[in-house]
């Protein structure tokens, strides 16, 4: 992965987070080894829409969707996440520990 972007390598990891589950900024952050970066990861997911990527898996830390701004709709964020089983309430995932994927573990 050396030559790729930093973007880029976003959206590899993000590709890879499982249907139902979801990480956070600072997760994939960590996992490329610059742990400082979570908001670059937000960058790199609001600029995902052409690119294949499943940029309504990934949230902030605590489990609210602080992304679904950059999502066509008032509420798509979240209708994409509830069509996978995810509960949100209030923008918030429940049981967030439960559907947390960590790429640094499962990777």
């Amino acid at each position: 992965m050396a030559d790729k972007n930093f973007f880029e390598k976003v959206y590899e990891v993000a590709r890879l987070i499982p249907h139902g589950r979801v990480t956070s900024y600072g997760a994939i952050a960590t996992y490329l080894g610059a742990a400082r970066s979570a908001r670059m990861v937000g960058w790199a997911m609001n600029n995902s829409s052409e690119k294949e990527v499943p940029a309504h898996r990934v949230v902030n830390r605590k489990g609210l969707l602080t992304g679904k701004h950059h999502f066509d709709g008032t509420n798509l964020m979240q209708q994409l996440l509830e069509s996978e089983g995810i509960e949100v309430i209030d923008n918030q995932i429940q049981d967030f520990e439960k559907v947390f994927w960590n790429p640094s573990e499962e990777l």
